[in-house]
């Protein structure tokens, strides 16, 4: 080697790379990530506003019919709704800064109070849709995988989409009578039963997620009733996104099964089975846990005619409720709560598919 070569092959000094290859890229993109969510939010906020008011102020069209012209105009007043839009919209803004969101008009309650009673019950139902769809998706998704192009993975691909293109009331509607009206195995409706609800009621220190109160009762037969209860709209809810989970693992995992290092295991006997569960299993779940931030919208998505569906108490079933009364103040709240909580679902899954898969950071 001459010095000549030498002296380009030295590294400037200065230039020297981390010990930690995409570390700097890592917190970077989370860094980048995480500020996304206040533009979303914003935006976000200021469509639910607007389109809102596009039907005029909310003491009118929820009270419009009930009470005199007085009355209206007196009730607008005190609650600020003759100011200018814009001025409105920036004081709304200042309240969500406060976490303040106003207070109902149909009942008068403070929506954040709405909002903590009622969204431990939709988070407890998303929790089960979650599990119904890792339980029956994955699972399904592998076999399907294994069976490529025979007729167990067309029924299969068949099922997924009935799974994903189903309304979600049908589907509530048909596994009721199936298994509450038919059969008789589970509940029509509801959370819990009476005797239940009230020993849970009773505890001191409520979580408002069934589950966990139930267990903090220490009456297994509580708990069991509320498993129950849970298990129409879990299954309703879970197989709108098993379908695609089914389809996500198959064809990852058919993608990964033809490369190379699968290959190279091929060649050395290792059985088509165990490949599927052990070679190409993992990195085939990469894009699901990518898509599960999306999945997450829909499945809040689905909640409101879920719960509508088995009278679930939830944010969605509130909702419904607050759109038939015409209550827009209330109806924006969740609005606005649910976008948040898809938007920080979202960060979520992004920080783990960047931890997971470095590819993902750049």
């Amino acid at each position: 080697m001459t010095s000549e070569t030498a002296v380009v092959a030295r590294p400037k000094p200065g230039r020297r790379r981390r010990s930690v290859p995409g570390g700097g890229g890592l917190w970077r993109y989370l860094l980048i990530r995480f500020l996304l969510i206040i533009p979303t939010v914003f935006i976000l906020v200021t469509l639910v506003f607007f389109l809102m008011r596009s039907t005029g102020d909310p003491i009118t069209a929820a009270l419009g019919g009930r009470l005199s012209g007085p009355q209206l105009a007196e009730r607008i007043a005190a609650a600020g709704y003759d100011r200018p839009l814009m001025v409105q919209y920036l004081e709304y803004l200042g309240q969500i800064l406060r976490a303040d969101f106003g207070r109902t008009i149909s009942d008068n309650r403070p929506v954040t109070e709405v909002l903590f009673t009622y969204g431990a019950a939709t988070l407890e139902l998303a929790f089960y849709a979650l599990v119904v769809a890792f339980i029956v998706g994955i699972p399904l998704g592998m076999l399907a995988a294994y069976f490529r192009d025979r007729a167990p993975d067309a029924f299969l691909r068949v099922f997924a989409i009935l799974c994903y293109a189903t309304p979600v009331f049908f589907a509530g509607l048909i596994l009721k009578l199936v298994f509450a009206v038919g059969l008789k195995v589970l509940p029509v409706a509801g959370r819990a039963s009476t005797g239940a609800e009230l020993q849970i009621q009773f505890l001191p220190n409520k979580t408002g997620i069934y589950l966990i109160d139930a267990i903090a009762t220490g009456n297994q037969a509580v708990v069991n009733d509320v498993l129950l209860h849970a298990v129409l709209p879990g299954v309703t809810l879970g197989l709108l996104t098993a379908g695609v989970f089914l389809r996500l693992v198959r064809t990852n995992l058919i993608g990964t099964l033809g490369t190379d290092y699968v290959d190279s295991a091929r060649s050395r006997g290792v059985s088509e089975l165990r490949l599927v569960r052990t070679h190409a299993y993992r990195p085939a779940l990469i894009p699901i846990i990518t898509v599960m931030g999306l999945q997450i919208a829909l499945l809040l998505g689905g909640a409101v005619l879920t719960e509508t569906t088995f009278e679930w108490k939830g944010l969605g079933f509130q909702l419904a409720q607050y759109l038939q009364a015409r209550d827009f103040v209330a109806v924006q709240g969740i609005v606005v709560l649910l976008a948040v909580v898809v938007a920080l679902t979202n960060f979520l899954v992004d920080v783990i598919a960047a931890i997971i898969d470095p590819r993902v950071r750049y």
